[in-house]
């Protein structure tokens, strides 16, 4: 029996990825490690290992020993951090007789560090909003008088690695971005942008060898506990619905050619519109997927079991279309300590009627 070790294991994230490796039909041993107690001891995984975080001085080590002793046949990574660190070394993990299926070390290190993707976006005549790097108090001033809006506002978030809008805020007060950044220690990693909608988008792919597999896409209808954060991002979508829009489709795959000549592995893209209408890539969240990947799964698109298909055996999934196979208007609803669900707004609408 093959085996698939997943890492990050008992995050919502790899969860995702685990329950949907679940559904597979060949019934691999799906393992899980982790370096959060609390989180690794309540996964799913039929196996489960501890490991040191990926930052540390003997994470490389750990990991190692771990593929040696346990052999699994696959290694797949949920989170920016031990994506990062995990690439610089991936020969020697394939050393191990482990698989991996994943992009460059290079690919990688320009997306988890967003200035670099807005470079490479903007380079490519991708419409992005204008980003400054933020290294000193003269930067700051300049961001606010070039790039305000009506109101004056800006976008800060931190460039360098980190999901769930690290570090983010909109803010029209020099005093307090300035008092953000030292809080955060953001001088010299920080980026300031021009401020978009609130209407973001998110187009899920695999490709091989610079072939796509499958791409869907995704729109958000809310945050999880928005309300709780400055920003109003958290990273955690409370209700999602799968969407397509050619020129969404289009921007996204343009978006990921702008980093990789070759794709492969896992992209996805950010998407966040502007004033105009247009979708402005904002980051490509690389080598993972997303939270709420058992959407697409519980949908009729398992793309984890796509995923270690390719990877396990070279195959390759029979589709009606490669581009937003599923139907539009699906919905995915998520709430703290509570079952999601896969409905419709006419369901929803339905269900609310009938209790009123």
């Amino acid at each position: 029996m093959k085996k698939i070790l997943i890492a990050g294991a008992g995050g919502a994230p790899s969860e995702g990825v685990i329950n949907s490796l679940f559904k597979s039909d060949r019934g691999e041993l799906v393992l899980g490690m982790g370096s959060e107690p609390t989180d690794l001891v309540m996964s799913a995984a039929q196996e489960k290992y501890y490991i040191p975080y990926a930052n540390s001085s003997d994470y490389k080590k750990s990991l190692l020993q771990l593929l040696n002793d346990i052999k699994p046949d696959l290694i797949h990574f949920q989170n920016d951090l031990e994506i990062y660190h995990a690439s610089k070394f991936v020969d020697e993990i394939h050393a191990c007789g482990t698989k991996t299926f994943m992009p460059d070390h290079e690919v990688i290190d320009t997306c988890v560090h967003k200035y670099k993707t807005y470079l490479k976006f903007r380079d490519a005549g991708i419409t992005v909003p204008t980003n400054y790097f933020i290294n000193d108090e003269n930067d700051l001033k300049k961001a606010f008088s070039d790039l305000g809006d009506a109101e004056g506002n800006i976008w800060l978030r931190a460039s360098s690695i980190g999901g769930g809008g690290k570090g983010s805020l909109p803010t029209n007060d020099y005093v307090f971005a300035k008092g953000w950044l030292d809080r955060y220690n953001g001088w010299g990693d920080f980026v300031a942008a021009e401020m978009l909608t609130a209407e973001t988008v998110t187009w899920l792919s695999i490709w091989h060898q610079g072939e796509l597999v499958v791409g869907q896409t995704r729109i958000r209808k809310g945050w999880t506990h928005g309300n709780r954060s400055v920003s109003g991002v958290t990273g955690v979508t409370k209700v999602g619905q799968t969407f397509s829009d050619s020129s969404v489709d289009e921007i996204a795959i343009k978006s990921i050619h702008a980093v990789s000549d070759k794709p492969h592995g896992i992209f996805g893209v950010d998407m966040t519109y502007d004033k105009n209408g247009v979708p402005n890539p904002t980051e490509i969240n690389i080598s993972r997927f997303f939270t709420t990947v058992l959407f697409f799964t519980e949908a009729g698109l398992n793309m984890p079991e796509i995923f270690k298909n390719i990877a396990l055996y070279n195959e390759f999934p029979k589709l009606k279309r490669k581009i937003n196979p599923l139907d539009n208007g699906l919905m995915w609803l998520r709430g703290m300590d509570t079952k999601p669900m896969l409905t419709r707004s006419e369901e929803i609408s339905k269900i609310i009627k009938n209790l009123s």
